[in-house]
């Protein structure tokens, strides 16, 4: 066994079911990966869908069920079951290219010390309609070339080959297992991302993690976004960084003076029309930080 994938789900097994079916076809043997699935609650029939599927696939999957507690608790239950040295990570709503875990698989060997990781490459998945918001959401250089939608910014990692802390995507990324046996994700966090976020900062600083970029490492995002839900996560986004910017008070992000005013100026109501019809990116920009204001607010 090489590498095990934890995934965590919640209320989605129609997704999970593709997610599934793709890695039973991925290009390295069955025999060397197991999936484990972390159904965190679910009220949809997840549990009955997958011990129904463990009977059937061909994978090596083990499930657990737990009340519902949160990605990054699903996460430290999978890894704790897990009996591979490389731990990969994705969503119930990620569909891997076939040659995914061969890929994480090649960074690990190429990059063989324990503090060595691989963040692989996400897109909108290919049957999706995307959406101008949509493109916005994974574009790190919409605006001037410096700020963007921030869901994910692989186009700041073009000519680089590592990563920082700041793209600890729980997406598609893989760790050595031992590293776990030190850290793990920090189950107060509720809201959406900083859960990752915060225990890359922290293995950045403790462990001195190396993260590896291979964009041939392919997750495909089955996710459609809407405005609705854009507000909801950017709201999400500005709660959660509370938490985290006390448990890093050294890490500054939460906006300062000058930034809150050209937060609050940009995303005022005047002038969001105007966005609309002028830039489309700067109104998703000016949309992001109104959402994230309030969750600031809380």
């Amino acid at each position: 066994m090489k590498i095990s994938v934890v995934i965590p789900t919640f209320n989605r097994h129609d997704k999970l079911i593709s997610c599934l079916r793709r890695l039973e076809e991925q290009t390295i043997p069955h025999s060397q990966f197991e999936v484990i699935v972390i159904d965190d609650g679910s009220t949809d029939g997840t549990r009955e869908f997958l011990a129904n599927y463990k009977e059937k696939t061909p994978l090596s999957l083990k499930f657990f069920v737990q009340e519902n507690k949160g990605a990054g608790a699903a996460r430290n239950k999978g890894v704790s079951h897990a009996v591979a040295p490389i731990i990969l990570f994705i969503g119930d709503d990620i569909y891997a290219s076939f040659d995914l875990l061969e890929n994480h698989l090649k960074t690990h060997y190429e990059h063989k010390q324990e503090n060595a990781g691989c963040l692989g490459y996400v897109t909108w998945d290919r049957t999706l309609e995307i959406t101008p918001l949509m493109r916005f959401l994974e574009s790190g250089t919409a605006i001037l070339g410096r700020f963007g939608g921030g869901q994910f910014a692989y186009d700041l990692l073009k000519d680089t080959h590592t990563a920082s802390w700041k793209f600890f995507y729980t997406a598609n990324i893989s760790l050595k297992k031992s590293v776990f046996e030190k850290h793990s994700f920090d189950e107060t966090f509720k809201g959406y991302g900083w859960e990752d976020i915060d225990l890359g900062l922290r293995l950045f600083k403790k462990e001195k993690l190396t993260l590896y970029y291979n964009a041939k490492a392919i997750g495909f995002h089955h996710h459609p976004q809407t405005l609705e839900s854009f507000k909801n996560r950017e709201y999400s986004v500005g709660r959660g960084l509370h938490l985290f910017q006390k448990k890093h008070p050294d890490e500054q992000l939460l906006p300062r003076r000058l930034k809150k005013i050209i937060f609050t100026i940009i995303s005022a109501a005047p002038f969001l029309p105007l966005w609309k019809i002028l830039w489309k990116d700067l109104y998703f920009y000016a949309l992001s930080k109104k959402y994230f204001l309030k969750g600031l607010k809380g």
